[in-house]
C-alpha cells in the first residue's frame, strides 16, 4: 500500500491508509506500506520509509511529500522485496511516492482516489505525464461521490465508492482531558489552525460572539499550528477561555472528543468525506458542521448532527447557542450519530475493499512486478485506464 503524504504529519489520507492497514493485518492479510517520512520517525513495523517529505501547496492546503531519485529508488526496492500479489496507491496524481509506484510497477494496481476540487491547474498541465501511471490502474476506488466526481471529469475513468473507515471502537470511550469536559459550555475544534479552508477563524469570530453573554463558555482547540496566532484573534478578554492544546496524540485526540459539548467543524470547502466527523461521531459528541455537501452526507443531511450556513459566523452561533441550550437535543443528535458512524467502521469498510483486490487479481495475471527501467521511462504499461466499477 502506498501513502503519498507524510507519516509524520497527522491528516486524512494517512489515517485511511494506517487504518485500513491494520484493518487488514487483523483479519489476517500481509500489509506493507511505503510512506514519506524522516530516517529517523518513529514508524509502526509494516512502514517503509521513502524519504523525507518537502512542503508543496497543494489542493488548498500544504502537502508534505517525497518525490525524486531517492523515494523513486526505495520505491522500486520496496517493489522487489515485496512479491505483492495487490498494489494499492493512495492518490496517484499527487506528485509523490504513489505516483512512483505506477511508474516502477505493473500487475494488479488499485487506486484509491481521495480528493475533491474544482479545477486544478497542475492536473491539466501534468495530465499526460499522469496518463502514462494511470493507465496502468485495474481497480479503482473512491471514497465520496464528490471525489469519485473529480476523478470521472478530471482523468476519466469511474470508480467503485467505498467510504472513509474509522475503528469505532477506538473512539467509543475515554476519559476527559484534564481541565476540560462535557460541562454544557465547551464546544471543540480539530483541525489545522492555520489552514483557511478548516474553518477555524469562522468557529473563533461565532466564539467572539457567544462568549460575552455566556460565562461559563470555553474553546478547546487541538491540531498543527501556532497557537499564538490563534489567540490572537480572540478579544483579549476572551483568551483565558480558550485552550489550544497544539498538536495531540492519537490517545489525547481521543480524550478530546469525549471532552467537549459540541464538536464543531466549520470546513468551508475542499473536504470529499470528512473523516473527522466519524470520529467525532463514534466518540459520541454531538456534531456541529459547516453546510458543505460532504459533511450533510456523513450528517445525514442533519439527522446525526445539526448543520450551520458555510462561512456565515452568525448561522454558527445561532446553531451552537441552541445545542448548548437543549441537553435532550445534543444526546438524541449523539444517538443518532452513533447508529449513523457504524456503516463506516473498518470491519465492513474493509471487506469492500478486499473485495476490489479479488477482482482485480483474478483479471490480472501475476502478482506486482518491478516495471523495466526502459518502459517506465518510455510511458507503456499494462492494464486498463477502467476498473471493476
Amino acid at each position: 500500500m502506498v501513502c503519498p503524504y507524510s507519516w509524520d504529519v497527522p491528516g486524512g489520507v494517512m489515517a485511511h491508509v494506517r487504518d485500513l492497514a491494520e484493518a487488514l493485518i487483523e483479519d489476517g492479510h500481509h500489509v506493507s506500506v511505503i510512506a514519506p517520512a524522516a530516517d529517523d520517525a518513529p514508524l509502526p513495523y509494516y512502514v517503509t520509509s521513502a524519504g523525507r517529505a518537502v512542503p508543496v501547496p497543494y489542493n488548498g492546503s500544504v502537502a508534505r511529500l517525497a518525490f525524486g531519485f531517492l523515494s523513486a529508488g526505495r520505491v522500486r526496492k520496496w517493489l522487489r522485496e515485496g512479491r505483492f500479489d495487490v498494489l494499492h496507491v493512495h492518490e496517484p496524481a499527487v506528485p509523490s511516492v504513489g505516483l512512483l509506484a505506477c511508474w516502477a510497477a505493473r500487475g494488479p494496481i488499485v487506486a484509491t482516489f481521495h480528493a475533491s476540487y474544482q479545477r486544478s491547474r497542475a492536473v491539466s498541465v501534468t495530465a499526460p505525464v499522469l496518463h502514462t501511471a494511470l493507465e496502468k490502474i485495474t481497480g479503482r476506488i473512491a471514497v465520496s461521490d464528490a471525489a469519485r466526481k473529480t476523478l470521472v471529469e478530471h482523468m476519466g475513468g469511474d470508480a467503485v465508492l467505498i467510504p472513509n473507515g474509522v475503528t469505532v471502537r477506538r473512539y467509543a470511550e475515554a476519559e476527559p482531558l484534564p481541565g476540560w469536559g462535557p460541562d454544557g459550555g465547551v464546544i471543540g475544534f480539530l483541525g489545522r489552525m492555520d489552514e483557511p479552508r478548516k474553518g477555524l477563524p469562522v468557529l473563533l469570530d461565532a466564539f467572539a460572539r457567544l462568549a460575552p453573554e455566556r460565562p461559563g463558555l470555553r474553546l478547546l482547540v487541538a491540531g498543527p499550528g501556532d497557537a499564538g496566532d490563534v489567540l490572537a484573534k480572540v478579544p483579549a478578554a476572551l483568551r483565558d477561555r480558550v485552550g489550544v492544546l497544539g498538536m495531540v496524540s492519537e490517545e489525547d485526540k481521543v480524550r478530546a472528543y469525549h471532552s467537549v459539548d459540541v464538536f464543531c467543524a466549520p470546513n468551508t470547502g475542499g473536504e470529499s468525506f470528512g473523516i473527522v466527523l466519524a470520529e467525532a461521531m463514534a466518540a459520541g459528541a454531538t456534531v456541529l458542521a459547516s453546510d458543505i455537501p460532504a459533511f450533510r452526507r456523513v450528517l445525514g443531511e442533519g439527522r446525526a448532527g445539526a448543520l450551520f450556513t458555510n462561512g456565515d459566523a452568525g448561522s454558527l452561533a445561532r446553531e451552537a447557542a441552541t445545542l448548548l441550550d437543549d441537553p435532550a437535543c445534543r444526546s438524541r443528535l449523539a444517538a443518532e450519530a452513533r447508529a449513523a458512524v457504524r456503516r463506516y467502521d473498518w470491519s465492513t469498510v474493509a471487506r469492500d475493499v478486499v473485495r476490489v483486490y479479488e477482482t482485480v487479481a483474478a483479471t490480472t495475471a501475476g502478482g506486482v512486478e518491478e516495471e523495466s527501467r526502459q518502459a517506465a521511462a518510455s510511458g507503456s504499461g499494462s492494464g486498463s485506464a477502467g476498473g471493476p466499477a
